[in-house]
């Protein structure tokens, strides 16, 4: 490791430590400031948004499913953002991103367009994409990185046996229906476990909380501040790479499939000639 190298690890291990400490003293004021309340769980009918979620859903779940077939092209959590190598661990975390902290992943958005033109109706979007969770994968113990924000799950997959496969926030457990919506404090301590032999797919959204003026304000700052940190910058740069792969993966198929219809015979006739 270089000095240059060194330092800036160290650099950003006191970034994280002493940030991380900042974001909490001002997470209790927006919780306060927090119009919908500060709990771990909210209610669904809570948000105006929902509704367009779940009745899309399908459509949704279609684009998923074309993804779905290039999934070893679309990168783990930890290939996108290092910071998460703690909770996301080999191939068991996919993450296909269409939002980023309020930027589109506009490659991704070209491959599922209708899901990225519902996600561009929604209020306050920061994040957005399909996260897949392998069978018998464990999300450790973690907490969000700020409660300005909260976060949404739109189930597209969920495996037969459902209540093997749930997610706790705080001291609550609670597990998913294909094409309903939960939504949480992802600040609470929170985990994941997928206890089945199926895959569990959801369309992942963060939403700028609603606020009162003065934590609107504060919530703004904090989204902006950390849109700059090397959390982010990182991921985006990382996204650039695998939205490159993803790109070219599908192109080579549809390259394929083109070259298959033009080797068929283009049909014969109905009844044999003499």
């Amino acid at each position: 490791m270089t000095i240059t190298q060194h330092w800036v690890r160290l650099r950003r291990r006191f970034v994280m430590n002493y940030g991380r400490r900042l974001l909490w003293a001002m997470d209790n004021f927006i919780g306060r400031q927090s119009t919908i309340g500060d709990q771990p769980f909210f209610e669904a009918e809570q948000f105006p948004w929902v509704q367009t979620l779940e009745a899309n859903w399908r459509t949704i779940r279609a684009e998923l499913d074309e993804v779905m077939k290039f999934r070893e092209h679309v990168p783990a959590f930890h290939q996108l953002s290092p910071d998460q190598q703690r909770i996301s661990k080999g191939d068991n975390w996919k993450t296909f991103v269409i939002y980023g902290f309020g930027n589109r992943a506009e490659r991704n958005c070209r491959l599922c367009p209708e899901t990225a033109r519902i996600l561009a109706t929604i209020p306050g979007l920061q994040n957005a994409w399909f996260s897949i969770l392998t069978p018998g994968y464990h999300i450790l113990p973690h907490r969000g990185v700020t409660k300005a924000l909260i976060r949404c799950h739109l189930a597209l997959l969920v495996p037969e046996q459902a209540e093997q496969c749930w997610i706790r926030v705080d001291d609550q457990r609670r597990h998913w229906q294909e094409g309903k919506c939960m939504v949480f404090d992802d600040t609470y301590d929170h985990e994941v476990w997928n206890q089945t032999d199926q895959d569990r797919a959801v369309l992942f959204i963060d939403i700028e909380r609603p606020l009162k003026l003065p934590g609107r304000l504060l919530a703004k700052f904090l989204v902006r501040g950390v849109q700059w940190t090397a959390y982010v910058q990182d991921a985006r740069k990382n996204l650039a790479t695998w939205e490159d792969r993803l790109e070219a993966a599908v192109q080579r198929a549809e390259t394929y499939q083109y070259a298959d219809a033009d080797d068929k015979p283009q049909g014969s006739p109905d009844k044999p000639t003499k």
